[in-house]
């Protein structure tokens, strides 16, 4: 038998394993990495909605304006100031021959508020031949002291 391969001899220098300020440092060091990913991930969640209201102005503008030009005589009908609204007898979509501006937008301010909130308002402007939609809502929903989001989109006539 090899002496310098006894139990005896290997003394400390065969120990293995791990000490607890290793283990409690590894826990640290893994609980401040998980802390940054669940940051990360909220601040993924609000960006994503960022972007879902910004898809719904653009799209409800245009929606607008596309409504606008199939309809140019009565292009000055559907100027003015709006608010968003989500009463159950606006939310019903008209129908047929007699579709007037007032109830396209009647029906379009409650899908304006289901899709961005009951504060959003929009603002349809005439300039000649030029038609301008601005629709603002509240994008920072988690700091109510934020400035709004205005989207605008305009087209001629």
């Amino acid at each position: 038998m090899n002496p310098s391969r006894s139990p005896r001899v290997l003394g400390r220098r065969g120990q293995g394993g791990f000490t607890l300020i290793e283990v409690m440092i590894a826990v640290l060091v893994l609980a401040v990495g998980l802390l940054g990913f669940a940051l990360l991930q909220t601040m993924s969640v609000r960006f994503t909605q960022s972007a879902n209201f910004r898809t719904q102005a653009t799209n409800l503008s245009y929606e607008l304006l596309d409504q606008i030009r199939v309809n140019r005589v009565f292009a000055q009908a559907y100027v003015g100031d709006y608010t968003a609204s989500t009463d159950a007898g606006d939310c019903e979509s008209p129908t047929g021959a007699n579709l007037t501006a007032a109830k396209y937008m009647t029906d379009w301010k409650c899908r304006m508020g289901k899709a961005l909130g009951e504060n959003a308002t929009a603002k349809v402007g005439r300039n000649g031949d030029q038609m301008t939609v601005q629709i603002t809502w509240g994008d920072e929903r988690w700091n109510p002291d934020a400035d709004d989001t205005t989207f605008s989109a305009s087209t001629r006539l």
